[in-house]
């Protein structure tokens, strides 16, 4: 029974040995790239033997065996500098659909970090509940996660601005409250 125990505890030592060493080989990442396996998703600060050392963003280390960094999906974000943005939002069904859609290509046109030679694509996606609701895309420079969040943060803001000096509505979700029973029955609307 000790040596069945041992056995299967040696093998998870053993594969994620062998990972390591096809890791080294491979290099499917290195220090300092940003990676994403299994959920978790942080800087690799250190690649060992048995395993991969994580900072998430929250400051937390993660200690990943090797076999889950080599046998499961990867994703390398320092691998490729560009990543795609996009922002989904809703307007009013009130609104001029051209005009919010050529608003909307401004504000994007002139975002710090936009890639110029990767068009802008817009697209409007369904009639909501209470807005229709659209899909725009950017591409931008991909140097970490942080110009990823700053340039995502700005876009909105200038896009709120933006909507507020065209008069654009970004609609409340609207809600109908229906109170049965009575012989005239009640409805009350709230946002």
């Amino acid at each position: 029974v000790i040596g069945i125990a041992l056995g299967f505890a040696f093998q998870e030592i053993a594969s994620n040995f062998v990972s390591g060493v096809f890791i080294a080989i491979k290099q499917p990442y290195k220090i300092g790239d940003i990676v994403e396996v299994d959920g978790m998703h942080g800087e690799v600060i250190s690649i060992n033997l048995r395993t991969t050392s994580l900072v998430t963003f929250q400051g937390i280390e993660i200690f990943v065996p090797n076999k889950s960094m080599f046998t499961m999906p990867l994703k390398n974000f320092t691998t490729t500098p560009v990543r795609r943005l996009d922002i989904k939002l809703g307007v009013s069904y009130d609104d001029d659909l051209d005009s919010v859609e050529n608003v909307t290509r401004k504000v994007l046109e002139e975002l710090k970090g936009r890639l110029k030679d990767k068009p802008i694509q817009f697209f409007y996606s369904e009639f909501g509940e209470s807005s229709i609701n659209f899909i725009a895309q950017v591409w931008i420079s991909y140097p970490d996660d942080n110009n990823y969040l700053r340039t995502r943060h700005q876009a909105i803001i200038n896009i709120k601005k933006a909507f507020d000096q065209s008069d654009i509505n970004i609609p409340y979700p609207i809600r109908t409250i229906v109170y049965p029973g009575t012989k005239n029955e009640t409805s009350k609307t709230e946002s």
